[in-house]
């Protein structure tokens, strides 16, 4: 459980208690009380199990996979997969690669619908680069309708692993992953993928023969 939901629940039960009071009707009791239980449900935060595979790439969220496409970036071809979470999914972000964060960047923006294009351009979002060895991997927080607040735990210079609880958005949302465009992507359109254990995409790894030498340069 995230403990900002024991916050906000225990403030409807205050509510709840005072509609009570003032109004002796039980019905109006019941709905604080019954947004407090939703409050204590969203904010969940369950153990996941990270892979350990070499060069595998987590999704940093819980939800749906709305977009899956190579762009152009300043810095070259980057493969995006876009994630839209919805109030019904755990919004815990977790790290998508385990690296050191070379970049944290904050930029206030609207409100759009999460799982339109421009917002991943046009929203309120947090953009966070993690130098993961030799390449790179970034995710951005972007808020959605619903959500007024992104939470982001890290800083430059910190270390993550994969699967490292690292912020939250806050009612409904979206996250992007930019990872170096030969990433082989595991995930489809549409598919369902869980924070920290579900893995987008990987890192084609060089192959090694039988004396322990790179194969492409024994040849």
């Amino acid at each position: 459980m995230v403990r900002d939901g024991y916050f906000y629940a225990l403030g409807l039960g205050v509510v709840a208690v005072l509609v009570w009071l003032l109004t002796l009707k039980g019905w109006l009791t019941a709905l604080p009380l019954l947004l407090a239980l939703f409050i204590l449900w969203f904010f969940r935060d369950p153990e996941r199990s990270i892979p350990s595979g070499p060069g595998e790439i987590v999704s940093p969220g819980d939800g749906v996979v709305t977009q899956a496409e190579w762009i152009e970036v300043k810095g070259g071809s980057r493969l995006r997969i876009s994630i839209f979470l919805s109030v019904f999914n755990v919004h815990v972000n977790r790290a998508p690669v385990a690296g050191t964060v070379r970049s944290v960047v904050y930029r206030e923006g609207r409100f759009l619908n999460a799982m339109k294009r421009e917002a991943a351009v046009a929203n309120e979002q947090t953009l966070v680069v993690i130098d993961a060895g030799g390449y790179e991997v970034s995710y951005k927080q972007i808020a959605g309708l619903l959500a007024r607040r992104i939470v982001c735990t890290v800083k430059v210079g910190d270390r993550v692993e994969r699967g490292q609880r690292v912020g939250m958005i806050k009612f409904g949302s979206r996250v992007d992953v930019l990872m170096p465009a030969d990433a082989v992507p595991r995930v489809d359109l549409g598919s369902h993928v869980r924070g920290g254990s579900t893995v987008l995409a990987a890192i084609p790894q060089p192959t090694v023969d039988a004396a322990g030498q790179d194969a492409e340069a024994a040849s």
